[in-house]
């Protein structure tokens, strides 16, 4: 089976407002897509997704694997707000992408294929 990964730069989703651009990655994981983000989400943002995929978890689509890597230095007042975004999101349907390991360097995920 054929599996496609999409890499979604910083400037197509600085086209969006928050909620456009959490339909948008929602709307392609559902069609089975597998979205790297160059620009990661904000924390509040994963939150959301999150909260927007278990609106839509039916027997077709599972949900979400979601992993991402948090900026290292956050800015003070990132810190002051407790705002830090993330450098860069890995996003996919539940059922095909699998994290099997991370740190801070290293995101290790599998993609299963469904068998035709």
């Amino acid at each position: 089976m054929e599996i496609k990964v999409n890499f979604i730069s910083q400037e197509k989703l600085n086209g969006f407002s928050t909620d456009e651009k959490l339909e948008f990655i929602l709307k392609e994981v559902e069609k089975g897509q597998i979205l790297v983000l160059e620009r990661g989400l904000k924390a509040e943002e994963q939150t959301k997704l999150i909260e927007m995929t278990m609106n839509d978890v039916n027997e077709k689509f599972t949900g979400i694997e979601m992993e991402s890597y948090i900026e290292e230095k956050p800015t003070f007042l990132q810190k002051l707000l407790g705002k830090n975004s993330a450098r860069m999101t890995i996003v996919g349907p539940a059922g095909t992408l699998k994290t099997i390991y991370k740190d801070k360097d290293v995101i290790q995920a599998v993609i299963v294929g469904k068998k035709k």
